[in-house]
């Protein structure tokens, strides 16, 4: 029988997943509708260890099949994932479901991928809700594909569901605070050259804004690295915040898509590497930030990164849909096959555009006195200053496109009226004002498309 059908018998096939620390979530399911025997489990994915909560399978079966409840008479789009979120008060549960169509034994079936997590973690799971959604919308991708040619849907949903059940587990223990307190970050020093060097933290902070408040901080020092995680995450908000997750003193975690700032540790070599497949399927561009020879890099902005990753993803699920068997491809390798798109795995650079802002507003916070409440005060100013001048560029935007309805052919009017000449602070207001409008960068920068390269000719030029 092929890998790809449900099994005849009722029993559920269960695997247990290892996972270090406490993990909050309790079960994850894949379920199908079956026309005989109506909703159907088909496998239960649960982490192994002691648990404050637990729940047998056959409570975990109940709650799956209640996700598919009034679903057969769903109406969507080809290839729609409908995401449904049931808070079960009498079961003390929350559940996170995800709806979508795909093929079982040659017949289209209405399935669902859910997470199970306790109500008590309603607080701690919503911040992270939309980057748990968007990882598994993507492997239900890959999973509609291998159902399609009947391969084992099972295997590709592990590949998602178990590094989300690890993220889980890492976010409830080293998380970053909403509050933080500013004499855990380098702003409390009484120079700036107590923690790091002028330039360097600088160019940490600008190139942390430029790329929309995401940054990776690598280093060998995990009080160093915690430190300026700390330190870059006093420019996100409190919901950021939550998003974001210091590193782990005794060894490192991996790289996790979704995440706003985290800290990363190096091997025994000095070395850390990234994955290319999850920092290009990142929402935001990221800021690449090494604290042991104090060096930052960044991606490309916003419009180019969603090119590339819109791109690659289409690639990756060519490829796979090409493949003859199960065993040609990984579903998580990275690919390289298709020529009409050749990806460049070398996507940090070199900030390119000094800032007035950013340098600016270092020069003046050391310039009051730390222990007080100053420092703190100055920069809730320069945070509700970039954001004032974020909501001005889109409303000037709006105003000169007729909210849209033409194209934007005024930069160089934009710069000038805004006081944003220098193209570091254009980037800047320009990523805030993306997080408030999502799109705002391949709206203004339009069609054709521009390389970061040929982009910065055109800048130059206004």
């Amino acid at each position: 029988m092929s890998s790809g059908c449900p099994p005849q018998s009722p029993a559920v096939a269960k695997c247990e997943v290892a996972v270090e620390g406490e993990c909050p979530l309790l079960a994850a399911t894949f379920a199908y509708w079956d026309n005989i025997l109506g909703p159907r489990v088909r496998h239960i994915w649960a982490p192994k260890g002691d648990q404050l909560m637990f729940l047998s399978d056959g409570e975990v079966t109940f709650l799956a099949n209640h996700t598919l409840n009034g679903e057969i008479l769903r109406s969507a789009e080809c290839g729609a994932v409908d995401v449904k979120f049931f808070v079960l008060a009498e079961k003390g549960v929350i559940i996170v479901s995800l709806i979508f169509d795909g093929e079982l034994k040659g017949d289209k079936n209405t399935c669902a991928l859910s997470i199970i997590l306790p109500q008590t973690e309603l607080a701690f799971y919503l911040p992270l809700h939309t980057i748990c959604v968007e990882r598994l919308k993507h492997v239900i991708r890959k999973g509609r594909i291998w159902m399609q040619k009947g391969y084992n849907i099972i295997s590709v949903l592990s590949l998602e569901i178990v590094p989300i059940m690890e993220l889980l587990a890492s976010m409830k223990s080293h998380s970053v605070s909403e509050d933080i307190d500013i004499r855990d970050t380098v702003l409390h020093d009484d120079d700036i050259g107590d923690s790091c060097h002028e330039d360097f933290l600088h160019k940490a902070v600008s190139s942390h804004l430029q790329t929309c408040g995401c940054s990776i901080v690598v280093g060998s020092n995990p009080e160093k690295v915690n430190k300026i995680v700390r330190t870059l995450c006093l420019f996100l908000t409190p919901a950021e915040r939550k998003c974001s997750r210091l590193c782990r003193a005794d060894s490192s975690f991996t790289y996790d898509t979704g995440l706003f700032v985290q800290g990363l540790l190096k091997d025994s070599t000095g070395s850390f590497v990234l994955p290319f497949r999850q920092v290009l399927y990142s929402p935001y561009p990221t800021t690449h930030i090494d604290v042991d020879i104090n060096t930052v890099k960044q991606m490309p902005p916003c419009h180019e990164h969603m090119y590339n990753q819109r791109r690659y993803m289409r690639s990756e699920l060519n490829t796979l849909w090409k493949t003859d068997s199960e065993e040609d491809i990984p579903p998580d390798t990275v690919i390289h096959t298709d020529e009409t798109f050749t990806p460049d795995l070398n996507i940090f650079q070199d900030v390119m555009h000094n800032d007035t802002l950013v340098k600016s507003f270092i020069d003046e916070v050391f310039m009051l006195k730390p222990g007080l409440s100053l420092r703190s005060t100055y920069l809730a100013q320069f945070l509700l200053l970039l954001h004032r001048k974020a909501l001005t560029l889109l409303k000037y935007i709006e105003d000169e496109t007729q909210k849209g309805k033409k194209p934007f052919r005024s930069l160089r009017s934009l710069k000038t009226d805004l006081d944003l000449t220098v193209e570091g602070d254009l980037n800047i207001v320009m990523a805030f004002a993306e997080k408030l409008r999502a799109g705002l960068h391949s709206f203004v920068f339009g069609k054709p498309f521009y390389t970061s390269m040929q982009e910065r000719d055109v800048l130059m030029t206004l």
